[in-house]
């Protein structure tokens, strides 16, 4: 007897429904076709990729077999044909109607996925690699069963994942949250029955790349480590790294009960990243 095993992840052929701005350097494109009925997901911090197509072209090129030696084929075409690849957060799923909802940092100077979605338009086409198993391995947000306190970080490129956990929390649940943005306008109002004391914190472009404004705040925050907190850091790469450092070095948190997440890196393209990765 043979057992077939789903395969976690797989490409799903998506169009653009709606946009919405969130904010000066924010923007909500809202996703929907008939392959969401394949797509599941049970975490809120969900990550997947996003196949752009270049201007001029009509939806994003990639390998015509996408099986398991995509990648290499996918590299193999053209810079100026291959499709763009980047990756997010799932902001929402929702099932009647199907779509899914991705939220686009618009960065100055814009790269291709930025400008892609300042100009998004309801048809326009794009394929998603994502879940098609509910629990898999791109879900990073887990809490140990005895979490105390919840303590989240992030930057714009986290307010997605940030958001979607606060919504999650049960209620009553303790939680610090410290969230950095480049613009005021960027704050949100985030839903939540937790017990979630949520700070935002202004980047005035001072601070030096892989700083994060949330550090000093943090080491004066209150936090036993018998409290069994649970930290989740997610952003740009330095900053990760320095604010891991703070909970395990100085603060000497098991670091089995902090999760970090590079989304992406200064001075670098994703491209690169991955290549270094």
């Amino acid at each position: 007897m043979t057992t077939a095993v789903a395969a976690p992840f797989r490409f799903f052929a998506l169009h653009v429904v709606r946009t919405r701005r969130l904010g000066p350097s924010l923007v909500r494109v809202t996703f929907g076709g008939a392959d969401l009925e394949h797509f599941h997901s049970d975490g809120c911090d969900q990550s997947l990729s996003l196949f752009l197509p270049h201007p001029g072209q009509s939806e994003p090129r990639v390998p015509v077999e996408l099986g398991d030696g995509w990648w290499q084929a996918w590299r193999e075409l053209p810079d100026d044909v291959r499709a763009v690849m980047r990756s997010y957060t799932l902001r929402a799923l929702r099932r009647d109607p199907g779509e899914i909802d991705i939220d686009f940092v618009l960065h100055t100077p814009a790269g291709p996925a930025s400008s892609w979605a300042a100009r998004a338009a309801a048809g326009d086409r794009v394929l998603v690699l994502g879940p098609a198993i509910a629990d898999n391995r791109a879900i990073r947000f887990r809490p140990p069963a005895d979490t105390g306190p919840v303590v989240l970080w992030g930057d714009e490129t986290a307010v997605p994942a940030v958001a979607a956990v606060l919504e999650t929390l049960p209620a009553g649940t303790p939680a610090q949250v410290w969230l950095e943005v480049r613009d005021p306008g960027d704050v949100q109002d985030l839903p939540t029955a937790a017990d979630a004391e949520i700070t935002w914190l202004i980047r005035d472009g001072a601070c030096p790349e892989g700083t994060p404004l949330a550090l000093d705040p943090l080491r004066a925050a209150h936090l036993p480590a018998a409290d069994r907190p649970y930290v989740w850091l997610a952003g740009e790469s330095g900053s990760v790294k320095a604010l891991r450092r703070h909970f395990v070095a100085e603060r000497g948190l098991d670091r089995r009960r902090v999760t970090f997440v590079g989304y992406w890196r200064h001075g670098m393209s994703e491209e690169q990243l991955r290549a270094t990765a």
